[in-house]
């Protein structure tokens, strides 16, 4: 029985450093939350700021990566999503947002009540590596799939 437990950003952001398949840790984040099974940390959902400028209005937050170790329950990312978006929603966010790539089959945000709102495609390295210390991940350059939090979200998007 999976249960959501508290979880420090740093704590979170070391889980990612060690677990996750293709992103580094986040260079920022508002608060993180985590999955445990009792015994082992399972998996954790870290939220911030969206990344994209355009996305900052002030009402919308980012799950800016979600993370769950191989021999974790199937469900725990929906669980993790879902608990993100409540507990966004009870900070006052009234959208909540993640990117996956397209090559992701997107079941656990499904699963979670989540929707496909929009599709972006990879970013050009040139532009990507345009700043001073600005490491190149080849997953910027993969298409991806932006999905958003709930059917109520989809009433404040305007």
């Amino acid at each position: 029985m999976l249960e959501i437990i508290p979880c420090t950003l740093r704590e979170a952001s070391d889980f990612v450093q060690n677990f996750h398949r293709h992103n580094k840790r986040p260079h920022g984040a508002m608060f993180a939350i985590a999955a445990s099974d009792g015994a082992l940390l399972c998996g954790v959902a870290i939220v911030g700021r969206p990344v994209s400028r355009h996305m900052q209005d002030g009402v919308t937050a980012e799950v800016v990566r979600c993370c769950v170790i191989d021999t974790a329950p199937k469900n725990t990312p929906s669980i993790l999503y879902g608990a993100a978006w409540r507990a966004a929603r009870a900070m006052g966010w009234r959208r909540l947002i993640t990117y996956t790539l397209q090559s992701e089959s997107g079941a656990s945000l499904r699963g979670a009540g989540w929707t496909v709102i929009a599709e972006r495609a990879g970013s050009d390295p040139a532009r990507w590596q345009n700043r001073p210390g600005r490491e190149w991940q080849s997953v910027v350059g993969q298409a991806k799939l932006v999905w958003q939090a709930g059917k109520q979200a989809l009433k404040d998007n305007t």
